[in-house]
């Protein structure tokens, strides 16, 4: 057996070149056509369907000024701005907390633990803060009621130092 021309025969079917040639029918680039053409349809349907479902008003069908400039109207719209949905209470929990305590009759008189009169100004307010935070702090007090006491005092002062919750607070008082 000769060793030599085992390889050289070896080597001779590697130096072939395959040759695949694809050939496609004129039926077969109708159907790949027509397919690809399906494919697109169906995704610009996919991405125009708001539009396509959108039911149609009047402001549709008629000229209106509005529609000529719709950059005016989206940055200048005052729709947004008073939107409030029917049926909803736009409260806050401090003026949930002022509704029920009325209700129940146990609205604390925040002008009582201030010691200050009705119709004391904010100033006047927040100095006799000051006055009695000095006096019943619990690091400076050593009554055992000294933290209550100081919860109060700033939840007076919270309410009344602050305009919007001081004349919700007298509206639920009865004070106004």
């Amino acid at each position: 057996m000769n060793f030599g021309q085992l390889v050289s025969g070896q080597q001779d079917e590697t130096k072939k070149e395959i040759q695949m040639e694809l050939v496609v029918t004129d039926q077969q680039k109708i159907i790949l056509f027509a397919g690809f053409a399906i494919a697109v349809v169906i995704i610009l349907l996919y991405l125009a369907r708001d539009n396509i479902l959108r039911k149609k008003t009047t402001y549709d069908f008629e000229e209106f000024d509005s529609k000529k400039d719709k950059t005016y109207e989206k940055y200048h719209s005052d729709w947004s701005d008073d939107f409030e949905e029917f049926g909803s209470r736009n409260n806050t929990p401090v003026e949930n907390e002022f509704r029920i305590e009325s209700q129940n009759n146990t609205i604390p008189d925040y002008y009582k633990i201030l010691e200050i009169p009705h119709n004391a100004t904010k100033e006047e307010i927040k100095n006799q803060y000051r006055k009695l935070a000095k006096k019943t702090h619990p690091d400076r007090s050593n009554d055992k009621g000294s933290e209550q006491i100081m919860v109060q005092i700033n939840k007076a002062y919270e309410i009344l130092s602050n305009e919007k919750l001081r004349k919700k607070y007298d509206l639920y008082l009865g004070k106004i």
